[in-house]
């Protein structure tokens, strides 16, 4: 498992960049970068809350993670881990592919910062197979967040 972290600073207050983040329809923007055809997740965003982030291949198919919220603290801080994967609308937790995401995650930081701006950290655990991937879609995507947080900010 890979830990990888990336940061921005956004020109927005700190509940802006976090509902433009967390909430449709920003979410299906800015992450864009992952899969161009869009993604957007099911659930709620509270602690201890299962959530399925979703997507169709290139094919249509839907595909994509099975996660629930570990930590949440509201416009300061959410965790996600990860726990299963979806492909071709089916749920597996139990693959050697999905076992090889065990202990994955992904933790967002938003500190507010003086002049109304935010700092947005990332962290994430990953299989080191998707190292590159990761490092290079995450900057795409977080400059994709700041844009959409700055345009109405």
């Amino acid at each position: 498992m890979k830990k990888l972290s990336f940061s921005i600073e956004i020109h927005a207050p700190v509940q802006k960049v976090w509902d433009t983040m967390l909430l449709d329809p920003g979410y299906r923007e800015w992450t864009k970068p992952f899969n161009p055809k869009g993604s957007w997740y099911e659930g709620t965003l509270e602690k201890g809350a299962e959530i399925r982030f979703i997507g169709p291949d290139e094919q249509g198919n839907l595909g994509g993670m099975m996660s629930r919220v570990k930590e949440f603290d509201l416009y300061h801080f959410i965790s996600f881990e990860h726990y299963g994967q979806i492909q071709n609308g089916v749920e597996d937790t139990t693959s050697d592919q999905v076992k090889s995401w065990s202990g994955a995650y992904e933790d967002y930081t938003f500190t507010e910062k003086p002049e109304g701006k935010t700092l947005v950290e990332t962290e994430l655990a990953v299989p080191d197979e998707f190292t590159g991937y990761m490092e290079s879609t995450w900057p795409a995507a977080l400059e994709k967040l700041q844009k959409l947080s700055e345009l109405s900010a």
